[in-house]
């Protein structure tokens, strides 16, 4: 469902996985990258190849003035520039072709999350300070059209939140709001429900906020006062090979009330699967994810018509 748009930032890791002490290698569809911390702690990205031989420069290390190095021979490049800095055995003062310089990205990190723009032009995203302190990172054997598509139709199959028994009824249909493609899906407690495992009422539901280009989806779990119970954030990239890298972050709400939603704040309340029921997959039926495609097209068809104008 997500569309590949030029100066879309792209989550592409946890804040506390992008370090000084080994390079990081993520994809942004087939485009490698690497990351990692320069000496002033800020995160960098350059493209995972080195310009000499071509060797991925995420087998390399960090040395301590924050350049990354190659480790086939030993040459080391600028995070901020891309710039190639030294090559083993040569002068400091040597002037390098500029044909040897990485391929350098745009990197922004905010709310426990590090993103990525192909477009070192790109305006960066609206930063926030907090970070939701539950997070994960999942590696998940399909693309993220499909991905995104599930999301929408069977999400119970992707995302396990502790208690909750997902549902195929709406409370709110898929609509556009500020941007983002909007939605809330009634759920019920999946175990020990009184009176009834069966029962027709929709104690909580599940509300979600999608961004068209990224797929970047904020989850917000809440009951029938409207309470929130627990609020994530995934972030599914595509990476190589038809792969979906999926980030996310979480946090239990402030008001628990009732049996079900306290045993949210024990053990694991949140979390994404990476082996996906493909049996179970193969025979959901599209509904959601058809109107969302409708819907970023004519996003996108009036994105196009403002431009114009």
């Amino acid at each position: 469902m997500a569309t590949r748009v030029s100066g879309t930032w792209w989550t592409v890791a946890l804040s506390e996985e992008v370090t000084s002490k080994k390079p990081l290698a993520v994809d942004i569809d087939d485009q490698p990258v690497v990351l990692w911390r320069d000496n002033q702690g800020m995160a960098r990205a350059l493209e995972d190849r080195c310009p000499h031989r071509r060797a991925p420069l995420s087998l390399g290390c960090i040395r301590d003035n924050g350049w990354i190095q190659c480790g086939y021979h030993g040459w080391s490049y600028d995070g901020e520039s891309g710039r190639l800095k030294e090559i083993p055995n040569m002068k400091d003062d040597q002037r390098f072709p500029p044909v040897y310089r990485a391929r350098a990205f745009a990197v922004a990190e905010s709310g426990g999350f590090v993103r990525v723009s192909l477009d070192t032009d790109t305006v960066p995203p609206a930063a926030t300070d907090h970070a939701m302190p539950l997070s994960g990172t999942s590696h998940v054997a399909l693309g993220q059209s499909a991905y995104l598509d599930a999301l929408y139709d069977a999400p119970g199959l992707l995302i396990d939140i502790k208690g909750v028994q997902f549902t195929p009824y709406l409370m709110s249909e898929l609509h556009e709001e500020d941007g983002l493609l909007v939605m809330e899906r009634n759920c019920q407690w999946g175990k020990l429900h009184w009176p009834s495992f069966a029962s027709a009422e929709f104690p909580i539901t599940v509300l979600t906020r999608t961004h068209p280009a990224t797929g970047e989806t904020e989850l917000t779990l809440r009951d029938d006062a409207f309470n929130t119970l627990l609020t994530a954030c995934l972030a599914p990239v595509p990476a190589a090979r038809g792969v979906t890298q999926v980030r996310w972050r979480a946090e239990i709400g402030k008001t628990l009330k009732g049996y079900h939603a306290r045993r949210l704040g024990r053990g694991t309340p949140f979390a994404v699967r990476e082996a996906i029921d493909a049996t179970a997959l193969r025979v959901v039926k599209p509904s959601v994810s058809l109107h969302g495609h409708q819907l970023v097209g004519a996003m996108a068809t009036a994105a196009d018509i403002s431009a114009a104008a």
